[in-house]
């Protein structure tokens, strides 16, 4: 599982994948992931079911449930019976009313940073024990280290994409008006920073229609 998890490309890809082994590993109903962003706001990325992307939706929307907890100050949570729980009385009234009763949240995390959290739910009360949550505990240290991979390779890319967008949009410059590689740049940069765009975006309506923004 751990390879099929680190073998996927896109941070797309590899949440799927995590979905996908987290069920296969732990046996229960849902899964859904979620990842940080800044000031500790978690947001659901990919969920088994509209029910656990709601949830995990709705503790942003309150303030409080197992993620937030997860990302704030702590490695692990179980919900045994979300009818009786008290930690977080309004999410589990509402899990409890749609249906969900139990719930296993591990946080996603590298030695250098929390990536967000992986969640388990499921309908029957008490399904999830300590082995569960010890095998969830490594597939989330898996996941976390999968997840960070495949961002840095997807801005890696997106970085070599820009540039070579840049480089087409200097060529057809260089060509048009017999500019230097070092002049067609500075056409470039001088468009970016007059009309507020980005660069790659001045590259890309370039390419696509052979004039600057707004010539």
């Amino acid at each position: 599982m751990a390879l099929a998890v680190h073998a996927e490309g896109s941070v797309e890809e590899t949440v799927e994948a995590i979905l996908t082994a987290a069920l296969s590993a732990v046996q229960c109903s849902y899964a859904g992931v979620s990842l940080q962003r800044r000031g500790k706001k978690i947001e659901s990325v990919a969920a088994t079911d509209p029910v656990v992307a709601g949830l995990d939706e709705l503790q942003t929307r309150l303030g409080e449930g197992p993620d937030i907890a997860l990302v704030s100050d702590r490695i692990g949570v179980i919900v045994s019976d979300t009818a009786t729980d008290t930690r977080w009385p309004e999410w589990s009234r509402r899990a409890a009313e749609s249906g969900i009763r139990s719930m296993l949240g591990t946080r996603l995390y590298t030695p250098e940073r929390t990536v967000g959290t992986l969640n388990l739910y499921d309908p029957a009360p008490d399904h999830f024990d300590v082995d569960d949550q010890a095998v969830a505990h490594v597939m989330a240290r898996h996941a976390a280290a999968a997840l960070v991979r495949a961002r840095t390779t997807q801005n890696l890319w997106h970085a070599i994409d820009a540039r070579k967008r840049i480089g087409q949009a200097q060529g057809i410059l260089m060509e048009r008006y017999a500019l230097s590689e070092d002049q067609a740049f500075q056409v470039l940069l001088r468009y970016s920073q007059n009309k507020n765009m980005k660069l790659r975006e001045v590259a890309e309506e370039l390419i696509a229609t052979r004039e600057l923004p707004g010539e």
